[in-house]
């Protein structure tokens, strides 16, 4: 049943809402004052919390901003008899859901503590998943050579610098790209992942800087490129080095005047990205090759990340092995499988030449195959080196 507190100094009023409430199959705690009514948000789990603004010792205002410095997340519905609009905006930028006058309209406060239950359950959702984002994105390992890079993360991620990672396929550049976007004033705005080896060369512009409609015959409708999507953000520009040279020579253009135009356009618009770039080729061969533009890669090559292989931070295998089997638990649904030193220590023998994506795989594959603990000969029958 979800839970309700009725925060009130008139017991007349938390009589008639708990009685109301309780027909309509809520479960209702009450308080006669705001140091009362905290002390119980403290003690107990609320769904959301029915607060009188005037009260003796701590009025509503007070109980509203204190919850949230103890970091409560309860919705709260502040009642008066004496509100204005002035009260309900004031109490709205504070942090509350919404405000309600007394006497209560029945069928708009039921409303509005449904809507606010509502509303807990995205936020509680998107903790949710905001932690499975950033345990998925995590950097694990104690290595020198993964330390290296994370301090390099932590002097470059502030300043507003491109940033070329570099580093063989499946070593994680994605993830040092997220954590420089993470660390930066830019962390409040989006960062846009484009995979250059993804996406045919003749389409490459319409993804990057958008269309006008009309301007080939598929573009029925206008289309927002990825420039204007990142705007305030981050760009991330994946496989940089599979990209045709025409779309080079924009890129080019943008990050020179930061503005760009939509294929089919004649309009400059105006964009504030900052760019991160990603590359498993060498591209001062490509440059040379005629394949890669030396200016464009001066651009983009202010800093610049390397990101060992696997093959030069074996010592990191032990801990990236628990982060897998824990994930792959919570994946499956299941208790994380334990694995032995023997085990580890056969994992370590490996070349891993697909890196931390072959790792993650082979791990899976031994959840898979093991009985309740992966040993040294799990590795040697179900693993290929």
């Amino acid at each position: 049943m979800p839970k309700i507190l009725i925060i009130d100094d008139e017991r007349s009023i938390r009589m008639t809402l708990k009685e109301i409430l309780e027909y309509e199959k809520f479960s209702v705690d009450e308080a006669g004052d705001g140091e009362e009514g905290l002390k119980k948000l403290q003690m107990g789990s609320y769904d959301v919390v029915l607060c009188d603004i005037k009260m003796p010792k701590m009025d509503g205002m007070e109980v509203l901003e204190k919850a949230q410095e103890l970091g409560i997340e309860t919705q709260f519905v502040m009642i008066s008899a004496h509100g204005s609009i002035e009260t309900a905006v004031e109490a709205t930028k504070m942090g509350a859901f919404d405000f309600v006058p007394k006497p209560p309209d029945l069928n708009r406060l039921l409303l509005t503590l449904r809507n606010a239950m509502d509303k807990k359950s995205l936020v509680k959702e998107t903790t949710v998943l905001k932690k499975k984002v950033a345990r998925k994105y995590e950097m694990v390992g104690s290595s020198s050579s993964l330390s290296d890079v994370q301090s390099m993360i932590d002097k470059v991620a502030p300043t507003d610098a491109r940033v070329l990672i570099t580093g063989p396929n499946g070593t994680g550049k994605e993830l040092v790209a997220r954590a420089l976007h993470a660390k930066s004033e830019r962390s409040g705005s989006p960062l846009v992942e484009v995979n250059c080896a993804a996406i045919p060369s003749e389409l490459i512009e319409s993804e990057l800087f958008g269309h006008e409609k009309g301007s080939f015959t598929s573009a029925v409708k206008q289309r927002i490129g990825k420039f204007e999507q990142a705007n305030g953000g981050t760009l991330f520009l994946d496989e940089i080095g599979d990209m045709s040279l025409s779309a080079q020579a924009k890129v080019l253009r943008a990050l020179q005047e930061h503005k760009i135009t939509r294929v089919g356009g004649d309009k400059d618009i105006k964009v504030n990205v900052r760019v991160f770039a990603a590359t498993n080729k060498d591209l001062k061969q490509e440059i040379a090759d005629g394949n890669f533009r030396e200016d464009l890669y001066h651009r983009l090559s202010v800093i610049v990340v390397q990101v060992p292989a696997l093959k030069d931070r074996l010592e990191d295998i032990p801990e990236l092995v628990g982060k897998f089997l824990g994930d792959i638990a919570m994946e499956y649904g299941t208790a994380p499988k334990t694995i032995e030193d023997d085990a580890i220590k056969e994992l370590q023998k490996g070349e891993w030449t697909g890196n931390i994506r072959e790792l993650r795989n082979v791990v899976e594959r031994l959840v898979i195959m093991s009985d309740k603990s992966i040993t040294a000969e799990d590795v040697k029958k179900y693993v290929e080196f």
